[in-house]
């Protein structure tokens, strides 16, 4: 087996194990190149407290032997608008910050054109980190403007603290570090640690990453 694509589990308490788990099978089986799915701003300590699951499973495809590409996706903006609530709110403490969300299918042409590449000359990407983003950033108030437009249902945007970003959060009955990241994702957002357009999507696949506007008229 030449090249794997290494989307990253679920979202656990364990996922780092798991993905050391996958790293150490890959290398049995001889793969020679990963493509994994990382995390924009993948660090040890980023604001995002999942992106540090993507930077511990980084360094562990680095030390694996194997060729490697990261594939470093911003949030989804498929995802955006299933923030807002039955009760039209998106709340979170993201305060007046933006994100460069990118759409679940440019991130599927951008592994695919990646893929196509190795495959053809195995030389191709290796050591590279690609940040696959949108074209533009936008904030939270865009995104509920945007699916208000666009879908006619009522929504808007509520900047909460953190004490009301956690007490809202608490009747879902999740572990700490489940909340802690519901939370993160939204002081990610405004310490600004999401919000840079890359242009990597657009290199990869020849095609302008699409909008939220795009995104919701697709679907």
């Amino acid at each position: 087996m030449e090249v794997v694509l290494f989307v990253s589990a679920t979202e656990s308490a364990d996922r780092t194990d798991q993905h050391e788990r996958f790293t150490e099978a890959a290398v049995r089986a001889g793969v020679r190149h990963v493509v994994y799915t990382s995390f924009q701003g993948a660090a040890p300590d980023a604001s995002f407290t999942l992106a540090r699951d993507h930077a511990a499973t980084e360094e562990i495809l680095r030390l694996s032997g194997m060729a490697w590409t990261f594939l470093r996706d911003c949030l989804y903006l498929d995802v955006l608008p299933a923030w807002i609530g039955d009760d039209g709110v998106l709340r979170g403490p993201a305060g007046d910050g933006a994100v460069a969300a990118v759409a679940r299918a440019d991130v599927a042409r951008s592994a695919a054109a990646v893929l196509t590449d190795v495959l053809a000359d195995p030389g191709t990407h290796g050591g590279r980190a690609y940040e696959l983003t949108g074209r533009e950033a936008i904030t939270l108030d865009d995104v509920a403007r945007t699916v208000h437009e666009v879908t006619g249902r009522p929504a808007r945007y509520h900047a909460e603290t953190l004490r009301e970003a956690y007490a809202s959060r608490a009747v879902y009955g999740a572990p700490r570090w489940q909340v802690d990241a519901w939370v993160s994702t939204y002081t990610a957002i405004a310490e600004g640690a999401l919000r840079h357009v890359s242009g990597d999507v657009e290199r990869l696949t020849g095609r302008e990453p699409m909008t939220l506007r795009d995104v919701l008229q697709a679907t």
